[in-house]
This record gives structure tokens, C-alpha cells and sequence, in this order.
């Protein structure tokens, strides 16, 4: 089903509001839980959590909440579970077509004034990481852009973990562990990390095992906004039984900052193998170990739920999944080269 909004015909008393002309003109509108009515109706329509769930992409728990509110709004049971499954109250079923004929009449005519609107582009505001957006993003929007000129885009990024810190986007790329709440995300790969240098300093360290080469370089950090510093190496280092100076070396704001100063010939960079395939590839970046770890992070597109009806925001995330399908269809792999 399409996830839609709408303005009721009738109050939480089930008295019809009052038409125009008649007393009472111009009354403030009982406020309305736009999204747990059209939770409502994903269940009373399929009779089932697991299933309107799944088609609106929020977790079973969230759901019943926001059946369970409207229930308490309006004060009466709405929807029964019986040995032989879920079934319609006599109230559910007779709020049920209210609901979905609302819906309709209201997508009916926003569609209409849409087409009527004509030529104005859709600008969808995207937020992406630092690193992701300099080796990756501009060239996929670049691509993005070609297919679909119509869809304008207002691109910002932000350094940190997780979600932007105001939802001032319309779908995020975020570089987060993995968690269940109440936006979809959708994996696009998880990120494994291993040392990189310059040809010359691998060159310089030949025959020195793995703790040794730790120590006798500068460490190159990727700061992140909520962890203690150094974070990504200390776990990297406790994975591997290695000791390592724990406030040692460089911080930079994003990993692409701290690969360009590791090409450069300065220090060791923790790198995200499958993000840096193509400066691995031509041997300008160089991984003199065997000794690959998952992070425990990874990059997701995330949008939230009430948004997935948006024409702009289901072609855009529509597009990036089948762009990095083969990515999160598959283990992380070095040269898997993550770039369009």
C-alpha cells in the first residue's frame, strides 16, 4: 500500500464535523495521529502485524503502539485477536473504509494538483558522511542525476555516527553500527579494515612483523563524534593482541583525509578496504598484513517510514540499493571496488 495522509470526516466522538455554513464555522480540527491511522489500516487491511509491518517498513512494536494510541483516542477496541487469528471489531470495521476512502481522495487530489503544478523540479535534500561523498557519493549522484534530471539535489554532509543531528533530510546515508529502531535502513556494505601505507614505508618496514610496525609509525586516526579518541585502532589493536601507544598520533575529521596524508608518505591509516579498493589496486596505497578485521560499522541508507510514499525518495533509495546490491549481497572482499 501507498503510504498516504489524510483529513477525517469524523471527531474521536464519531460526530461529523460540522460543514460549512453551518454553526460552528471556522472550529479548530481535533488533532489527528495521522500515522496511527494508516497503521491501522496496513492491519485491519492485511489482519495482520507481521505483514503491515513488513509493508511499512517499521518494526511489529511500533506498529501496535500506534494502534494501541488511536485506540485510546477514540475509546473502543478496533481490532481482536481470536484462536483463529485477527479479526475487525464491529467499530474497526466500520472506521476501516472511512480510513482508506479518505486515503484515496486525498492522494487522488494531491496527484492532480502535482501534474497541474507542471514543470518545478523536486529537490531532495541527501546527507552523506565526509568519506562516503568525496570517494563515492559525487560520482553516484553524478550518475543518479543523468538518469533522472527531473530530481534535483540539495546535498550536505555531516561527521559523526548515526543519523544527521536534526532531521533536516529527506534520506540519509549514515555511518552507523548495526540497530533496529524506527528508520529503515538498509545495509550497503560493512566495512573492514586493515593497515595501509605508502609504498616507501612498507618498503622501509620489510621484515618487521605486525606489532612492530605499529609501533615504529605514526598512527593516522579517523575522529568520531561520540567515541573516545583513538577508538578504531585501540579495537583493531585488542583484535589482533597488539600494543600500541594509546594516544599516539594524527586525528583527521573523515578517513579520505586521513588516506591523503598516508599517500604522502606520512603514518599508517586503518582503512576501509572495499572503500579504498582503487588506491590499493594501482599500489599507491599499500596493505603489508594480512590481518583484516570488520569494524563493527558500515554505511546504511536511511529514510524514515512516513516519507516512503514520496515519489523522489522511493527512486532515489530504490536506485542506491540496486547500484550496491552486489556489495551487500556479498561478504566484504578487498578490491571490491565500491565507486560508480
Amino acid at each position: 500500500m501507498a503510504v498516504r495522509a489524510f483529513e477525517p470526516v469524523d471527531d474521536a466522538r464519531g460526530k461529523p464535523k460540522l460543514q460549512p455554513g453551518e454553526a460552528g464555522e471556522g472550529a479548530a480540527r481535533l488533532w489527528l495521529p495521522l500515522n496511527a491511522l494508516r497503521a491501522f489500516e496496513a492491519v485491519a487491511e492485511r489482519l495482520s502485524f507481521t505483514g503491515a509491518a513488513a509493508a511499512l517498513h517499521i518494526s511489529q512494536s511500533a506498529l501496535s503502539r500506534h494502534v494501541g494510541r488511536l485506540e485510546e483516542l477514540i475509546g473502543c477496541k478496533l481490532l481482536e485477536r481470536r484462536p483463529q487469528g485477527l479479526v475487525l471489531t464491529q467499530a474497526g470495521a466500520a472506521l476501516l473504509p472511512v480510513v482508506s476512502k479518505s486515503f484515496d481522495r486525498i492522494e487522488a487530489t494531491m496527484e492532480t494538483l502535482r501534474r497541474k503544478a507542471g514543470s518545478g523540479p523536486r529537490m531532495l535534500r541527501v546527507h552523506m558522511p565526509p568519506t562516503f561523498m568525496n570517494v563515492s557519493g559525487l560520482s553516484l549522484l553524478r550518475e543518479f542525476r543523468l538518469s533522472f534530471p527531473e530530481v534535483a539535489i540539495d546535498l550536505f554532509s555531516s561527521n559523526g555516527i548515526g543519523l544527521p543531528p536534526a532531521r533536516g533530510s529527506d534520506i540519509a546515508v549514515v555511518f552507523d553500527r548495526p540497530k533496529l529502531d524506527d528508520v529503515v535502513r538498509d545495509p550497503l556494505w560493512m566495512i573492514s579494515q586493515t593497515p595501509a601505507c605508502a609504498p616507501e614505508v612498507a618498503e622501509r618496514c620489510k621484515g618487521m612483523d605486525l606489532a612492530a610496525f605499529l609501533k615504529s609509525n605514526e598512527l593516522l586516526h579517523t575522529r568520531l563524534e561520540g567515541e573516545p579518541f583513538g577508538a578504531l585502532w585501540s579495537a583493531y589493536a585488542r583484535h589482533f593482541s597488539v600494543d600500541i601507544p594509546p594516544r599516539s598520533g594524527l586525528a583527521f575529521d573523515s578517513e579520505a583525509l586521513a588516506v591523503q596524508w598516508a599517500l604522502a608518505g606520512n603514518g599508517i591509516v586503518l582503512v576501509d578496504i572495499n572503500m579504498f579498493a582503487k588506491e590499493i589496486a594501482e599500489g599507491r596505497l599499500v596493505t603489508p598484513f594480512d590481518a583484516t578485521r570488520l569494524s563493527g560499522f558500515g554505511y546504511y541508507l536511511a529514510v524514515h517510514p512516513d516519507d516512503m510514499s514520496d515519489p523522489a525518495i522511493a527512486l532515489f533509495r530504490s536506485w542506491v540499493i540496486q547500484r550496491f546490491a552486489r556489495v551487500s549481497s556479498s561478504s566484504p572482499a578487498a578490491g571490491t571496488n565500491l565507486r560508480p
